[in-house]
């Protein structure tokens, strides 16, 4: 399958803000929206897409399965849960959320049951997120790496995690990135401040336009409907040669999402 380049982010987003998130993304023209069974609001996301009159054909719809339902006996009714939530028969993507802390259930086991919830037409696709080179071979493993739509990670100009890129580059896998604005730090680099200048654009079309220039998708999210339509205005800015040059050298290795509990030995 084709991943969609550019969709919105539900990270965070809880009760009637992300109703009113969804709501305006829908209105502006967004048909993907990403969601996760931990951020509690799946629900609500159902709510949004229902009310919009939106067809489902037209949307492309992606949830996470949480660490405490990847036993194969947890998994699937999770994910049916889900779908319930969502008030769909199906979700376009579904991702394992974080590996299984300390090995605790094997990529075997919920690679498989992940596996079968396609089969069952639970899911169009599947991926993980948050995995490391390691943990994507043994998946691959599992599974087959045509099978593994993606892997969506943090990566922004001060993570530019090229190691694990390059893996999955040869491995025809997408990546997905999360956080690209890293929780704005970005919005405020003098490099990305004046290329934003030069093509008459905001520092975050730039920042999202870099990762989609070098292959990446996206998911901003916003709480706001200027910056959701400002946003969206990323997929038709081209930047430079120079100016990807200039960004690649932003790469500092800043990491801002690694939970103890849950982080895997990153590349």
């Amino acid at each position: 399958m084709n991943l969609p380049a550019f969709g919105l982010g539900t990270f965070r987003l809880k009760d009637q803000v992300v109703i009113d998130s969804v709501r305006n993304g829908l209105e502006l023209g967004y048909r993907v929206i990403d969601t996760a069974q931990i951020y509690g609001n799946e629900a609500q996301v159902g709510q949004a897409i229902a009310d919009s009159g939106v067809a489902r054909d037209e949307l492309f719809i992606t949830t996470k399965i949480w660490v405490d339902n990847l036993s194969k006996d947890k998994l699937i009714p999770s994910l049916r849960e889900s779908l319930s939530k969502l008030r769909t028969d199906r979700v376009d993507l579904t991702l394992i959320h974080w590996p299984s802390p300390g090995d605790a259930v094997s990529v075997h086991e919920f690679m498989t049951a992940l596996a079968d919830a396609k089969t069952q037409g639970l899911t169009r696709a599947i991926g993980v997120s948050n995995f490391n080179i390691d943990l994507m071979q043994r998946a691959i493993d599992v599974v087959g790496v045509d099978a593994i739509a993606t892997n969506q990670v943090e990566l922004h100009p001060y993570l530019q995690n090229r190691k694990l890129a390059e893996f999955a580059s040869s491995q025809g896998i997408a990546l997905t990135s999360y956080m690209t604005l890293a929780y704005g730090k970005v919005l405020s680099d003098p490099v990305i401040v004046e290329i934003a200048r030069k093509h008459d654009a905001t520092p975050a079309q730039v920042a999202l336009a870099w990762a989609m220039q070098l292959g990446y998708a996206v998911i901003p999210s916003s709480t706001k409907r200027e910056n959701l339509a400002s946003n969206l205005l990323a997929t038709s800015l081209r930047l430079s040669d120079d100016d990807m040059a200039r960004i690649a050298t932003l790469d500092r290795g800043e990491r801002l999402t690694d939970p103890d509990s849950l982080a895997p030995a990153w590349d």
